[in-house]
């Protein structure tokens, strides 16, 4: 497990007793009837997780996609996070990342015939999706990031978990990174274990599901990572893809990053290039010009001979935004998609589950 990932700032605790009673609070009164969630008329799929960072949430979202878009006109509901814009927003074919978030840019881009909206307010969003006219025939609605909007009652939910911090092992925001308490875990149907090792033993899996501790109507799951090809971020300058196995040992790589969590991907990286340099940002950061020059810097300073930019795909969504970037970072920056892995031979019982969960509770049945 990282390391990095399991701190507590123990001398915040105080903090987090405080910050717990209002979390605690706010959840009674849904449990109790206070304060409403609203249900809706058709399948409505919550994707999220209980803690601060990344736990693998568009990767997920995106196979659900792929899932269901051949039976199911699928449409995506996302807040947007750190977009410019108010309000809700159904993306476009001109949609920037600016407008509607870098998350929902990358999925509208990956898969531009499945509907893409925006809204703070989920419950106005569903509403509004639901009355659009192109949404007649909506099959259902991937709520992400949504496990702490309890206005809405989703049909489904889902909870991400990090193998590398286990809800069991986190504390309360400040001093850890849990949104809520971990008996949260409770609203949730399905429960996963993400970015797990290829090569998980088999008490790694009863450990977990012992510690974990879900009710028997909650199913496990345990997912992993798999790349696809490295793909140029400006085919106008560079139409090549890559796998991981043509890189080199001595290819030397710049790692650009501004996610939450990209230790697990710079030690999988490690075993195709052992020459790695890598320029760390914070989650969804707002690349400057100045970074952009710093990038080319580094990328320039490096050794003559092969050598390449690797970034993810939610930071190429930002990037493409630059209009003046230079081009020589045009022309040797790709993009190394990522795709879920279920272990354990779980794939066909998830994807049973959720088909059988749509087609039971679509629209006019």
């Amino acid at each position: 497990m990282e390391d990095n990932f399991i701190k507590i700032q123990k001398s915040l605790y105080p903090l987090s007793f405080l910050y717990g009673l209002g979390v605690n609070l706010r959840n009674k009164m849904f449990d109790w009837g206070i304060i409403h969630s609203k249900s809706y008329d058709i399948p409505v799929i919550c994707v999220g997780n209980i803690t601060v960072g990344g736990t693998g949430k568009t990767p997920h979202t995106e196979y659900l996609i792929r899932l269901l878009k051949k039976e199911f006109k699928v449409a995506v509901l996302s807040r947007g996070y750190k977009r410019k814009s108010k309000g809700y927003i159904m993306a476009s074919a001109t949609s920037t990342a600016r407008e509607i978030g870098d998350e929902p840019y990358q999925i509208k881009r990956k898969f531009p015939e499945i509907t893409v909206s925006v809204d703070k307010d989920r419950c106005h969003g569903i509403e509004t999706l639901c009355k659009e006219k192109k949404a007649s025939e909506l099959g259902v609605i991937l709520l992400d990031d949504a496990y702490q909007h309890r206005y809405v009652n989703p049909g489904m939910s889902i909870l991400l978990v990090d193998f590398n911090r286990l809800i069991c092992d986190d504390v309360l925001l400040p001093a850890g990174r849990l949104r809520e308490p971990s008996r949260g875990k409770h609203r949730a149907n399905i429960v996963i274990i993400t970015k797990c090792p290829r090569l998980m033993k088999p008490m790694d899996f009863r450990i977990i599901t012992k510690r974990l501790d879900l009710y028997p109507y909650q199913q496990l799951y345990f997912t992993s990572y798999k790349y696809g090809s490295l793909t140029p971020i400006f085919p106008e300058f560079n139409t090549k893809k890559r796998t991981l196995d043509q890189l080199e040992k001595n290819e030397e790589v710049v790692l650009l990053t501004g996610i939450a969590s990209p230790k697990q991907l710079l030690q999988d990286l490690e075993r195709y290039a052992s020459h790695i340099t890598p320029l760390t940002f914070a989650d969804h950061h707002d690349f400057t010009g100045n970074e952009m020059k710093a990038l080319k810097e580094t990328f320039d300073n490096l050794k003559e001979g092969k050598k390449i930019i690797i970034t993810t795909e939610k930071d190429a969504a930002r990037l493409t935004q630059f209009t003046n970037l230079d081009e020589t970072i045009k022309k040797n920056i790709y993009t190394l998609p990522i795709e879920v892995k279920f272990l354990l031979n779980q794939e066909d019982i998830f994807n049973q589950k959720i088909i059988e969960y749509v087609r039971k509770n679509k629209r006019n049945s």
